[in-house]
């Protein structure tokens, strides 16, 4: 195993604070976290603290995405129905471009496309209902499209496909992952591929057609959107529970690399103190996890849970938040 070594970190004030998610943007990395906030960070000056820091108002932050890396533009989403988009260019008092929502069940899940100016949101189950509702940024004042009857519990998961930006993967605690054409309004109609898993934690593209899913209970499996035969097909890899497979306690997210080049599947252990990244790729016997080729970053987040992570390539560096309260770089030893 290759190891990395930690170089630098930042440790957020206060007890028990989770740090939830990283996402890279074009002005460094935002972070958020269980004390509500959303922040910005040099990923090269980490230690110093954020560059940026706001305080959201979802009341319980749930969600984050992207929605424009390359301006530095994420949706937050929470508890009281709201979705918010904070342009992290601008100062803190002034960085929230547009609230949208409200009177709406608590918010689970994101998914953002620049490209059709799209932000969607998932519910949680409210009135026996679970709804998927879908805003136009132009015109936000009330939802462009939602979709009542895809699935029966908490979505918990949404990702747009990047290749096809109509294309939206949703995933619920009722166990069903769901491929829908957001341009049809008739949801009979809309759902294009269904895949029943086990209640979704994560889930995402690899490929244009093929989507990854990571369950609660830990089980993780591949499946073609494109495979028409049967519409509920089977798992094209299915590495069943990770826990037995890898070694390790849980799985913490996959994250896809640049132009189909696979991904990074993220698993730690917080008894072995360890968190690994393994790279998830497709040969001419199909997809499969490299395991000769495998980063260790030994201590990871002590005996707390890593939440997120991402990588830059180019600078050789890692970043991993954790409910340690931390956030940390990693890179090769000298």
């Amino acid at each position: 195993m290759y190891q990395l070594v930690n170089a630098d970190g930042y440790r957020y004030p206060g007890q028990e604070t989770y740090v939830l998610d990283i996402l890279p943007v074009a002005t460094g990395f935002a972070t958020t976290a269980s004390d509500q906030t959303l922040s910005l960070f040099d990923p090269l000056r980490l230690s110093q603290g954020p560059v940026k820091k706001i305080r959201t108002d979802h009341g319980n932050l749930t969600a984050a995405k992207v929605y424009s890396a390359a301006d530095s533009v994420v949706c937050t989403t929470g508890e009281n129905g709201t979705v918010s988009v904070w342009d992290l260019r601008l100062d803190p008092s002034n960085s929230q471009a547009m609230q949208i929502g409200g009177n709406l069940p608590g918010l689970l899940s994101l998914a953002c496309s620049n490209e059709t100016n799209a932000v969607a949101a998932g519910t949680e189950l409210a009135n026996h209902q679970a709804s998927i509702i879908i805003w136009d940024l132009r015109s936000p004042s009330a939802p462009r499209t939602q979709y009542n009857e895809g699935h029966s519990d908490d979505i918990t998961s949404l990702t747009y496909n990047p290749n096809h930006s109509a294309l939206l993967l949703s995933g619920s605690t009722d166990g069903l992952l769901n491929l829908t054409n957001t341009l049809i309004a008739d949801e009979d109609d809309a759902v294009q591929a269904t895949f029943n898993h086990g209640s979704i934690h994560r889930a995402g593209f690899l490929t244009p057609t093929e989507v990854f899913a990571a369950s609660h209970d830990e089980k993780f499996a591949l499946y073609d959107t494109a495979d028409e035969t049967p519409h509920t097909g089977a798992a094209t890899l299915d590495l069943g529970d990770v826990r037995a497979a890898l070694g390790c306690r849980y799985l913490a997210d996959v994250v896809a690399k640049q132009g189909g080049m696979g991904a990074v599947v993220g698993v730690g252990g917080q008894d072995q103190e360890m968190f690994q990244l393994i790279h998830l790729s497709k040969g001419a016997g199909g997809w499969g996890l490299d395991r000769d080729t495998v980063v260790g970053l030994p201590g990871a987040h002590g005996s707390e849970l890593v939440r997120s992570f991402c990588f830059y390539d180019e600078q050789q560096m890692v970043f991993t938040a954790g409910e340690d309260g931390c956030v940390k770089a990693w890179r090769p030893g000298s």
